[in-house]
């Protein structure tokens, strides 16, 4: 499954909504270390695949959502399961540590 962009107004049905557990990577074009989180949404989405959503959301476009969860920093990873947030993350991380991540969840 590909990583979709989703905005303000789809946030509450792509992610709140969804049925399986989404992970949210809230980003923007300007952050160095959000680049290079970028390829391991992709890797996230290939690998977990059935059992997770993967999406990204800039944040400088989105300020609605960006305000409402209070992220502080970027790249910031968030886990909704049942419209609830239960995990998040800040900062650049590596792949072992974005699987050990969500292997603790799923």
């Amino acid at each position: 499954m590909a990583v979709r962009d989703v905005t303000d107004g789809e946030f509450e049905g792509a992610v709140l909504r969804a049925e399986l557990p989404v992970l949210v990577d809230f980003w923007a074009p300007w952050c160095g270390p959000c680049r290079l989180v970028a390829p391991l949404m992709d890797w996230a989405a290939k690998t977990y695949d059935s059992r997770l959503t993967v999406v990204k959301m800039e944040v400088d476009g989105n300020p609605a959502t960006r305000d409402q969860y209070k992220l502080q920093g970027i790249p910031s990873l968030l886990v909704f399961r049942g419209g609830e947030v239960v995990a998040r993350h800040e900062g650049a991380l590596s792949q072992k540590q974005l699987q050990t991540f969500l292997d603790d969840l799923l």
